[in-house]
């Protein structure tokens, strides 16, 4: 299962380009609110969670997805939502995948010391500072089990890296292909 977490301010793109390419390749994944049924993202479009933070339980080859924007900070501030980041980050067999913004907030928990990680430019002080090896020339990155997207104009690759890192390259392959992608 792949969980979305969903913070007041999310980057739509970023949340909803992902699940979409998920879904598209069989994958369950969970649009989560932290704490309303209903988040609205940083362009005032409103989605319904699925589930409740409260009803993540993480489990070998689940993944925690979060979405940049200004929603990162409301993130960054959900005691709930760090210690369900920092779990992921320490359960072998669950992967952490983030875009834009959320990346330098993996940077700031210390969680992406060593690792190859990209962000939205501009953050990745976020990411050096913190021990962080910053791959600003690429759309996304994986690293161990962690997967680092860009920023909304890299939501594809994002997905796509997602779904290749989940199901394999050759369904990532054929979402790739009935979609139309040709990044």
């Amino acid at each position: 299962m792949v969980y979305v977490l969903l913070a007041p301010g999310f980057e739509e793109a970023e949340a909803l380009v992902p699940v979409d390419m998920l879904r598209r390749g069989g994958v369950d994944v969970a649009l989560v609110g932290l704490d309303s049924p209903t988040v609205t993202g940083s362009h005032g479009i409103c989605v319904a969670a699925e589930r409740q933070i409260s009803q993540v339980a993480l489990e070998t080859g689940d993944m925690l997805l979060l979405p940049g924007g200004p929603g990162v900070e409301a993130l960054e501030g959900h005691g709930q939502a760090c210690a369900l980041i920092r779990q992921a980050a320490r359960q072998t067999g669950v992967w952490l995948a983030a875009i834009c913004a959320a990346p330098a907030l993996l940077g700031r928990m210390g969680l992406l010391a060593g690792r190859r990680a990209v962000c939205y430019p501009g953050m990745e002080a976020d990411l050096s500072r913190h021990g962080a090896i910053p791959q600003m020339e690429q759309a996304a990155v994986v690293d161990g089990e962690f997967v680092t997207g860009r920023g909304p104009g890299a939501a594809f690759d994002f997905a796509f890296k997602v779904l290749e890192v989940l199901c394999g390259g050759q369904t990532a392959d054929q979402v790739r292909l009935a979609t139309h992608y040709r990044g």
